[in-house]
């Protein structure tokens, strides 16, 4: 069988033969095209019965040797004409790319509409998350012990450095402002109440989500945005194991866990670094800053600031997860849904913090 397409022209009639796809006519493409378009006249018969493949490059050749019109008398097989049909019903021209004004009401239409379709995702993840783990329940030797200690190790003990690194130098900033505009009012002994409203209640949950969001939270998304490039979710949903329960939930969870911990470890190093500034500038003894310190900051406040790192703990993983099983197979999502996850993390942390606010105001505040 002839493989290779042929064109053989008679008085009236034009035969071809072979194979012609874009593979076949690549060698004599130029011969082919000079040749088609020299055999066209009106009132000729094209015969294409022996031709035993035709593509769409193929198609778009002769379609163009006609003059974009069927000839008058054409033999060819149902098969055949239905490619040429698909290239004759293309349209000569592209019709041009609609420009549309940009209107506000549309950049704002826009986000309302990823922000929901992010808040849907969201809830469906939790519920899938809540399923899991009635079913861990159900059967408490399928828990994923391992993976849940390994991401407490990894958000927790390892956030410790950084976290009181910072916390630190918060504390002895805050202390440090305070004591400049205390003094002036001769209410040095204040700076208890501040230090400890300002830390235990407010900074310490919030400075420790940011850095968590920003060093854990995005991880997360790496992590699982690298197990999509490179298939392996899919690779665990192949031999029956639910990606939910072995990587999203021990992360979910371990995190929750840790960020309390850490929020209090935060917060401490915070406060040591408040007084040491406070013993430096007001000249104020440990003791007496850690004797009023109880008296200053009802037990209330610490409740709160933990409840808040439990809060967004669960909050900044459940949103790195989400973006992270959001990842296409390329490095370009890889990057952008990772700088979704820590951006979209610190709103709903600061979101959540607000609300908070709102929902405890009357709460754990000394009455004077």
């Amino acid at each position: 069988m002839n493989q290779f397409p042929s064109l053989r022209v008679e008085p009236g009639k034009v035969s071809l033969a072979g194979h012609w796809t874009l593979a076949a006519m690549l060698p004599e493409l130029d011969r082919l095209t000079s040749e088609l378009k020299a055999s066209t006249r009106a009132n000729t018969i094209w015969d294409l019965s022996a031709v035993t493949r035709l593509d769409s490059a193929a198609a778009v050749l002769l379609w163009r040797a006609w003059g974009n019109t069927w000839p008058d008398t054409l033999e060819i097989s149902a098969m055949h004409r239905a490619v040429v049909g698909r290239v004759a019903a293309l349209p000569d021209e592209l019709p041009p790319p609609y420009d549309r004004a940009f209107l506000p009401i549309h950049g704002l239409g826009s986000l309302v509409l990823k922000a929901g379709n992010n808040l849907f995702g969201l809830i469906s993840l939790l519920g899938q998350l809540i399923l899991d783990i009635a079913h861990l329940v159900r059967f408490p030797h399928e828990i994923p012990w391992k993976e849940f200690a390994a991401n407490i190790y990894k958000a927790g003990a390892q956030a410790l450095p950084v976290t009181a690194l910072v916390g630190f130098l918060i504390g002895v900033t805050i202390s440090y402002l305070s004591a400049l505009q205390l003094r002036g009012f001769g209410a040095d002994l204040f700076i208890v109440n501040i230090l400890g409203i300002s830390i235990i209640r407010e900074l310490g949950p919030v400075l420790v989500a940011v850095l968590v969001a920003g060093r854990s939270g995005s991880a997360m998304t790496a992590q699982i945005g690298v197990m999509r490039v490179t298939e392996e979710i899919d690779a665990l949903s192949t031999m029956g194991i639910s990606r939910t329960i072995r990587v999203v939930l021990p992360k979910v969870l371990g995190l929750t866990v840790a960020m309390p911990l850490v929020v209090m470890w935060a917060s401490s190093v915070a406060l040591l670094g408040g007084m040491l500034s406070a013993m430096l500038q007001l000249d104020l003894s440990f003791i007496y800053f850690i004797e009023n310190l109880p008296r200053a900051v009802p037990v209330a406040n610490l409740i709160i600031g933990l409840s808040k790192g439990l809060v967004f703990g669960f909050v900044i993983a459940l949103v790195a997860c989400y973006f992270g099983l959001r990842v296409k197979p390329n490095t370009e999502s890889l990057s952008a849904n990772t700088t979704r996850a820590v951006v979209t993390a610190i709103t709903t942390v600061i979101l959540a913090d607000a609300i908070f606010a709102v929902l405890t105001r009357q709460i754990g505040v000394p009455q004077l």
